[in-house]
């Protein structure tokens, strides 16, 4: 407690940490149309043909206005999903193949166009390297500032055409028939996408920024098929992962934001995928479980009415193994949930059960929902 204390008291990190969480609710929520329109992928894309653009923009201006950075990152994202376009309509090559392309091409050059900042003699190059795995400690007011003014912007652009980003993700087609301009509205969308990928780079990083905003969404998508509450939890998803990562990051010396925080997506995607109720593995395995044991339930029940169906004495006991012949042959554990219910009873002999009043009952309600109404 008395580290948090102190982690929170320092000004700086306060609002670096605002920064990174607005960041996250940004990605988290956008990353929710990009996984829903099956772009996913283009988020890596994006990222790593970002980084010719910070380096470019650097050469051309010779500043490290956030601002200024984050454009030359906006228009290289954008020039790497219309090449990624243009080979897909182009060639017979398929989009995954085209974003493997545009990622290690533009990557590769976005590493050349360091190199050469970093053999430059100014002093304004330094902290260039960082948009390669992020690190918020390196963030000043001015690039938190960006952040948030851009991030608010994305947000704003989202809720206002609502109900237009919702119908082009989720029937495009039917978009284009009710007289929307399907093309300007799926352009918008993409947009979005992009500024909110090259506004968290410096503190995410270009490597894994595509993490940040697929993690949190894939999370968000186990707990709800509703799509605002979808978008709300990725949103508050990411800003979780943000404000965890950014904490560690500047708690720590010489650790990088980017990776903290998509290790704290990570855990969150992972909790979710495992104990979300009504999609996670753990809920459903235990529904089929219980499922399981409802149908082992009414067998041995079943079983047991055609032991006592010709017996005037219905309370009679039975040998346990019997149930054996009429084939179950694990009914053990069955039979022991069964007695702490109340339905079956031993008797003095070990192996031996019989019903009781209120298993009868249950029998003869299990039989007549098995045969139905005569």
């Amino acid at each position: 407690m008395d580290w948090l204390a102190t982690l929170f008291s320092d000004y700086t990190v306060r609002i670096v940490m605002l920064g990174c969480a607005l960041l996250g609710f940004t990605a988290g929520a956008l990353g929710v149309f990009a996984l829903l329109r099956r772009q996913s992928l283009l988020g890596d894309a994006i990222s790593h043909a970002a980084l010719p653009g910070v380096a470019i923009a650097f050469l051309l201006t010779g500043s490290r206005d956030p601002l200024v950075l984050v454009l030359g990152a906006l228009v290289s994202g954008w020039i790497g999903t219309l090449v990624v376009s243009a080979i897909t309509r182009s060639t017979r090559l398929r989009e995954d193949s085209a974003l493997g392309i545009v990622l290690s091409v533009f990557f590769g050059i976005g590493l050349v166009m360091l190199v050469i900042v970093n053999k430059l003699p100014t002093a304004g190059k330094a902290g260039l390297s960082t948009f390669l795995f992020g690190n918020a400690s390196t963030m000043l007011a001015s690039d938190v500032r960006t952040i948030c003014i851009l991030g608010l912007a994305c947000l704003l652009c989202l809720f206002l055409f609502w109900k237009e980003f919702k119908l082009i993700s989720f029937d495009p087609q039917f978009a284009a028939s009710t007289g929307l301009p399907e093309r300007l509205l799926d352009t918008s969308l993409t947009t979005l996408i992009v500024l909110a990928i090259v506004i968290g780079l410096q503190a995410v990083g270009v490597v894994l920024m595509s993490a940040l905003v697929v993690a949190p969404a894939a999370a968000a998508r186990q707990f709800s098929d509703r799509l605002f509450v979808v978008v709300m939890l990725g949103g508050l998803f990411g800003a979780l992962s943000g404000v965890a990562g950014a904490g560690m990051s500047a708690s720590i010396e010489k650790l990088p934001t980017g990776p903290v925080i998509v290790v704290f997506a990570s855990i969150i995607t992972v909790l979710a995928i495992l104990l979300a109720p009504h999609r996670g593995l753990l809920p459903e395995y235990l529904r089929q479980l219980a499922s399981r044991r409802r149908i082992e339930t009414q067998r041995v029940l079943q079983a047991l009415y055609r032991l006592v169906e010709t017996d005037p004495d219905p309370y009679r006991a039975h040998d346990a193994n019997v149930l054996q012949v009429v084939g179950l042959r694990s009914a053990r554990h069955t039979i022991a949930a069964m007695q702490d219910l109340g339905w079956v009873e031993r008797t003095e002999d070990r192996g031996w059960i019989r019903l009781t009043q209120a298993g009868w009952l249950e029998v003869q309600r299990s039989v007549q929902q098995r045969e139905g109404p005569h």
